[in-house]
């Protein structure tokens, strides 16, 4: 629970700000934009995981300016998102997370995912489980191998492309839910949605936390083009592929 509680505290530092009447908004030079929320949820984060994890190293999204010859050697790091969905919270609609999770030779392994407004805590790791804490109330996420007649597919509020319209048209019948941040894998892992297609631009610490609680609960992440698994700090870059995420349990 010590990655629990470290992402609350990033929450806090979030919620403190989110509270005030305003709040600047910079741009970063990809245009995406950047609040002090962003950068005081990263200095709380990274310096809790650097005090209790002194042998692992950090990547944030606000410090993500790591030469690859330095981090092509690690075997396990931390990669996170201090606020993810920066746009959500600019509109204020609560629809953002804090995003802690570790990678070991490139794959999620585990995650923390903290949406501040909703009270609500995703975390999972493999071969351990996964689990949902709202409330003070614990509930694990398992596999429901139920299949809905009609699918409930999730995708982004602020990145909806052609491509997954199109891709909508192959699936057929179905309900399209509109929802920020990873809360989109957590509805899949809690098996409130059947299919999250992310045909557009991510980065590797969008999804490795929730990845890593969607997959410890049973469900999939698997690249568009080859349908193998989303992995991590494979290359120089770290945008991720087009993919698509599936409920546990779900049978297109």
């Amino acid at each position: 629970m010590q990655v629990v509680d470290i992402a609350k505290s990033a929450g806090e530092a979030i919620m403190a700000i989110y509270g005030q009447d305003d709040f600047a908004v910079c741009q970063k030079q990809d245009d995406s934009p950047v609040t002090a929320a962003d950068l005081a949820a990263h200095r709380v984060i990274v310096a809790a995981l650097s005090a209790q994890f002194t042998d692992i190293p950090v990547m944030s999204e606000e410090a993500a300016d790591i030469p690859w010859d330095e981090r092509r050697v690690w075997e396990s790091y931390w990669l996170i998102d201090p606020l993810d969905g920066t746009k959500e919270f600019i509109k204020r609609n609560g629809e953002f997370t804090v995003n802690i999770a570790l990678i070991h030779q490139g794959v999620a392994v585990a995650g923390v995912v903290y949406a501040p407004v909703l009270n609500s805590f995703y975390y999972g790791a493999k071969d351990l489980g996964a689990w949902r804490l709202c409330e003070d109330k614990e509930r694990a996420l398992k596999a429901n191998k139920a299949s809905r007649k009609t699918a409930i597919v999730v995708g982004s509020r602020s990145h909806l492309s052609p491509d997954v319209t199109s891709y909508l048209e192959k699936v057929g019948e179905h309900e399209f839910l509109s929802v920020g941040s990873s809360l989109k894998f957590c509805m899949l892992a809690e098996g409130k949605a059947d299919i999250y297609p992310r045909l557009g631009p991510t980065s590797e610490w969008d999804t490795a936390a929730a990845q890593a609680v969607l997959e410890s609960a049973g469900g999939k992440v698997l690249q568009y083009d080859s349908g193998l698994p989303l992995t991590y700090n494979q290359k120089p870059d770290v945008l991720n592929p087009y993919f698509i995420a599936t409920a546990p349990g779900w049978v297109a």
